[in-house]
């Protein structure tokens, strides 16, 4: 795979800081070179979307909807090649890049809907010939920073609402995993996106990043990752005033009740587990099981778990790939044995894979805990990896506890047939999403916020839209009249 440049102000960029290598997760071999920009060419992308707000915030919404219709249609046009990108810089499953990026073209076609949607409203006044206006306008600049796990996808869910709310944006991907993101926005300029109004730079977050979230000409920020890079940005965003949406690490509990349906939650548990090897922030993170099942469920979820294929990702058999990288794995395998050093069984796995499907992967077989206590870290700690900690407990109330008993307040999994179960649980769990006998992803129209150290803020559905939009209000007065009246109260 070729070197791909950034782009700033409508131009395809070298790096003026070099350019590093980008590996195969799966193989540990070089698949590309991305680009590191200079702190001046970060200076010149948030320049560059500074220039072109104006002009593309005055655009008719439809016209800024019909270039992301382009854009979508363009992400499926290039879909087999932008999977294979995600596959070779990522590691995940050729099945689940398909689907990451059926979601990036999603969400453009999704938020071009609101081309006709963003409203405003119209208040009566206190005063004779006069009418109170509350606009949504642009916010203006738009900061992004997005991780890994999602490469390609991540890249859309910040872009589209920005684009259709008329923002622009400097879009920063992970320093590991830009070249999806570099190859989408060859597809922005070939939609005919106007120059600046999306700007992709690529470098490590001490630099690129840092210079974005300390930037006083960037009027949003906006950013998806871990817990400690949140609360630098937000640290550092307050200098400057800038608002911040943030949508940070997950431990989400996985209830089953004794009435659920045992042959759905097990195959469930398994799927929020496993996919993208467990690297996805409302994965089941810890599942608790009522006791009056708890080792039929234990007995069923390890012979389901047996079935799974850990692989080459391009194979189309496997279900499971490698951990995202070397540092990945080793967090992994320290903190299951962390979990075995204070007393908790191995079930399954425990190990990297024997034969290893590669020398050079970063593998790491599906493993499952019990004998747990539920402040032992590996249920405090997001794992972030294939590792299932199964607690049992013994009524709701405890269940409902244990679940919020995590800094985390992203997701919650519930299955049970009972309604008054469900309504408690919806009540009283503490997280931003609760699914019930179901699992995620999340719902393009939904709204994906978390709690506490999950974030503030929120991405999807017109909620999200919101963080990208801003109020301005206006006081029309059209009497012809003095319009210096007394306050009325």
């Amino acid at each position: 795979m070729s070197t791909e440049g950034m782009l700033i102000d409508g131009r395809f960029l070298a790096g003026e800081a070099g350019s590093r290598p980008v590996t195969d997760p799966a193989t540990g071999e070089t698949v590309g070179e991305a680009p590191e920009a200079s702190l001046g060419q970060v200076s010149q992308a948030i320049a560059a979307a500074r220039r072109a707000q104006p002009a593309w915030g005055q655009l008719a919404p439809l016209a800024r909807g019909q270039i992301m219709q382009r854009i979508a249609g363009l992400i499926r046009r290039d879909a087999e090649a932008l999977a294979m990108l995600v596959v070779r810089e990522q590691g995940k499953t050729i099945k689940e890049a398909r689907g990451e990026i059926g979601g990036a073209s999603a969400f453009f076609d999704y938020f071009a809907e609101f081309a006709r949607r963003i409203q405003g409203e119209i208040l009566p006044s206190d005063f004779a010939g006069e009418q109170i206006w509350i606009q949504r306008v642009p916010v203006g600049v738009v900061g992004a920073i997005i991780p890994w796990n999602y490469p390609a996808a991540l890249v859309s869910r910040k872009v589209a609402p920005a684009m259709i709310a008329g923002n622009t944006i400097v879009l920063k991907p992970h320093e590991d995993t830009p070249l999806s993101a570099l190859h989408m926005a060859r597809l922005f300029v070939e939609a005919g996106l106007p120059a600046g109004v999306v700007n992709i730079v690529t470098g490590r977050g001490e630099t690129v990043g840092e210079a974005l979230t300390e930037s006083s000409d960037i009027d949003l920020l906006t950013m998806t990752g871990s817990v400690p890079t949140g609360k630098r940005i937000m640290a550092r965003a307050a200098q400057n005033l800038t608002p911040v949406s943030l949508e940070l690490g997950g431990k989400a509990p996985f209830i089953v009740m004794q009435d659920a349906d045992l042959d759905l939650a097990v195959r469930s548990a398994a799927t929020s587990r496993y996919m993208n090897c467990g690297q996805v922030c409302i994965c089941n993170e810890r599942t608790l099981v009522h006791a009056s099942i708890f080792e039929d469920f234990v007995d069923r979820f390890i012979a389901h778990s047996r079935t799974l294929k850990v692989g080459l990702p391009l194979d189309e058999a496997t279900d499971i790939g490698p951990k995202f990288s070397r540092a990945e794995l080793e967090k992994v395998e320290a903190m299951v044995a962390e979990a075995v050093a204070g007393g908790a069984d191995v079930r399954l796995g425990g190990t990297r894979p024997t034969p290893l499907p590669t020398p050079g992967g970063h593998w790491y077989s599906p493993t499952v805990l019990t004998g747990l206590k539920p402040d032992m870290p590996i249920l405090t700690h997001e794992i972030f990896g294939p590792v299932v900690p199964i607690l049992p407990f013994h009524d709701l109330e405890e269940a409902i506890a244990i679940s919020n008993q995590s800094r985390y307040g992203l997701s919650a999994y519930l299955f049970t047939r009972d309604m008054p179960t469900i309504m408690k649980v919806i009540n009283e769990l503490s997280f931003g999403e609760v699914y019930v006998n179901r699992v995620g992803p999340e719902a393009l129209q939904g709204f994906h916020v978390g709690y506490r150290d999950s974030g503030l803020g929120g991405d999807d559905g017109a909620h999200g839209l919101e963080a990208y939009l801003r109020k301005k209000t206006v006081y029309l007065n059209y009497s012809g009249g003095a319009t210096a009246p007394l306050m009325p109260y």
